[in-house]
């Protein structure tokens, strides 16, 4: 597994080995041994996973930017099974340098990406493909009452979605219009 640093301290791509012949191809995707190792390696800390989510979106659904407040603050290592999803997570720790910041990266059955989101970020993704199938491990429950959301088109956020893959048309839950703005704490 080849571990990519991103801009934000924390927030990793990894990029599994995928071994693959003429039958088709085979891949690890998950080793927690692996896993730790290379948080380890980065000084990181080492999550525990308790809960395992999947999604199925159509091109255009827009879900997030989610979160859970403390104690409940979820990690998230993600990926995409089936389809293909820009996939997103905002720095919402107060005390950090990289406090409002954002990190985006494209995860696709073909390129087999994981995305590494510890607890301190919002999340979210937009779905590039019909039957984007999205999974989720996640190191905290989910708990309805500390779930938050932050407006996926916040304009102090600016985050960059690629629209025009979806042809400017993004549907959203009921609920994700009426997330807050982002606000800044500094």
């Amino acid at each position: 597994m080849k571990i990519e640093t991103t801009k934000i301290a924390g927030l990793l791509i990894l990029h599994p080995q995928v071994f693959g012949d003429e039958r088709g191809w085979f891949m690890e995707s998950f080793n927690q041994h692996r896993f730790e190792t290379a948080l380890a390696e980065l000084e990181l800390p080492i999550p525990q996973f308790v809960q395992d989510n999947h999604s199925l979106s159509q091109k255009g659904v827009l879900r997030g930017l989610h979160y859970q407040m403390s104690p409940y603050a979820q990690g998230k290592l993600v990926r995409v099974v089936q389809g293909k999803a820009w996939d997103v997570a905002v720095d919402i720790r107060p005390e950090s340098e990289t406090y409002g910041q954002w990190v985006g990266v494209e995860l696709s059955a073909e390129n087999k990406t994981i995305f590494w989101i510890p607890e301190g970020f919002a999340h979210g993704f937009i779905a590039l493909e019909d039957n984007t199938q999205f999974l989720y491990k996640t190191t905290n429950y989910y708990h309805k009452d500390s779930e938050r959301a932050i407006m996926w088109n916040d304009p102090q956020l600016a985050i960059e979605w690629p629209l025009s893959q979806v042809n400017d048309q993004v549907l959203v839950s009921e609920k994700d219009q009426q997330a807050s703005a982002f606000q800044p704490q500094h």
